[in-house]
């Protein structure tokens, strides 16, 4: 319903004295109210508890005899019809309150004009939600058009730059190769800090990351600190935080001489050290430093296995690799290139349903087999009395073994790759 114009035959002294008293504010503002919503302007309105003064000032309005009660009732279209006809404004009750208030707004209107912008500025976001799996499983909550509407100060033009910012950035996740959060922010944004914790941008993309990776089931987030958590949701669509601190542990990688990395590898191998390898060595070195050709590598979760294989073997330990945990962007390169170069992986990690978990990130990668790391392995160290009770994590496949999902769930038995070091070292000899 669009506004009236006010009546200029009303007269405005009288409007003010009588339907514009203080005391009959509380009308003026529940006709508006109705009227604004669109709503025809009859039926009762009523006032609950209202005082001496608000009955008079509405019976002198009516012309009636002092009424009594705790509450006023008016039939809106009697008013209309007092207005009219006792010449107070000839064009009825909402020109008169018009005449007193200004302008009536539309509101039907205004909130049509609205969710118009808001849907222009979601475009972006629903285009690709439709093709885009990361995207998709985010956008579709209601949670996500919230955070951008708060992100954008509830402005829908500046939302729709931050949505549209936000589309270009997800739109080419998750990377293939990897790489540092401020490289791919410059790429992709055009600021190395643009995707950093508390920026606008930053924050809308990493919230679709986090529903992406919590809800295809590969990550417990259980007992993780939020620091850790945005790595683990960071590394697995492919990028680190930063080079230096996204690293692998490595033992006894055979090194080409040729690379300066490569030299530090052998000489680390003579010497029977462990080392750390960063993302920034391995996005240098692309892939010529490494050379373990055809062998098998041994990869394992915890450092204990590294430490305990370093003291007890020396240079004579086989290439081992260790994740510490959820597979950082350095570990991925890592593994995926020595799969690559024709090695073939041998994994073993804790026997829980977080090992389990991040053990499916590494059989994911091409030639990984299982290393003592099967339902027979975890019934023998049962059978002795290794572990403790299992009692948190959600329960998860084992696509390698199915079998040892069954056994983890029968047992109720954690066992930490600390209880199978003996057996774990003795393989490590042999090999």
């Amino acid at each position: 319903m669009s506004a009236s114009r006010p009546d200029q035959s009303a007269d405005p002294d009288r409007l003010r004295r009588t339907l514009g008293a203080p005391e009959l504010a509380w009308l003026v503002a529940r006709i508006r109210k109705r009227a604004a919503e669109g709503r025809e302007l009859n039926g009762p309105v009523t006032l609950t508890e209202a005082d001496a003064a608000q009955r008079r000032a509405l019976d002198l309005l009516l012309g009636r005899a002092p009424s009594r009660g705790r509450s006023l009732t008016v039939q809106l279209g009697e008013l209309d019809r007092l207005v009219r006809d006792s010449g107070l404004h000839h064009g009825g009750l909402r020109a008169a309150i018009e005449t007193l208030a200004g302008p009536i707004p539309d509101l039907r209107a205004q909130e049509a004009a609205e969710q118009a912008a808001w849907n222009v500025a979601f475009a972006p976001l629903d285009e690709l939600a439709r093709t885009h799996p990361i995207t998709a499983v985010w956008w579709q909550r209601r949670s996500a058009g919230s955070l951008l509407r708060r992100l954008s100060g509830s402005k829908p033009e500046q939302a729709q730059r931050l949505a549209a910012a936000a589309a270009a950035v997800l739109r080419v996740l998750p990377v293939g190769e990897g790489v540092s959060l401020p490289v791919f922010a410059a790429r992709t944004a055009g600021d190395a800090h643009a995707l950093d914790s508390g920026r606008p941008l930053g924050t809308l993309v990493y919230a679709a990351l986090e529903s992406w990776v919590l809800s295809g089931g590969g990550i417990d987030a259980e007992g993780l600190p939020r620091t850790e958590l945005r790595r683990v949701v960071w590394a697995e669509a492919g990028v680190g935080l930063d080079e230096l601190s996204t690293r692998i542990l490595a033992f006894g990688l055979p090194g080409n001489p040729l690379t300066p990395l490569g030299r530090a590898l052998s000489s680390y191998r003579e010497a029977g050290e462990p080392c750390v390898l960063t993302l920034r060595q391995l996005n240098r070195d692309t892939g010529r430093s490494v050379d373990a050709g055809a062998r098998e590598v041994f990869v394992c979760e915890n450092p204990a296995v590294v430490e305990a294989a370093a003291q007890r073997l020396g240079s004579r330990c086989p290439p081992l690799v260790c994740v510490e945990g959820h597979l950082s962007v350095a570990a991925r390169v890592l593994l995926s290139r020595l799969c690559e170069q024709g090695s073939r992986l041998r994994y073993h990690g804790d026997f829980d349903w977080g090992g389990f978990r991040i053990a499916t990130t590494v059989f994911d990668l091409a030639d990984t087999l299982p290393w003592r790391y099967d339902a027979a392995a975890y019934r023998e160290a049962a059978d002795r009395g290794s572990g403790t009770p299992l009692t948190t994590g959600e329960p998860c496949d084992t696509p390698w073994d199915p079998a040892l999902r069954s056994a983890l769930a029968e047992r109720r038995v954690r066992i930490e790759e600390e209880h199978l070091l003996p057996e774990l070292l003795a393989d490590l000899r042999a090999a």
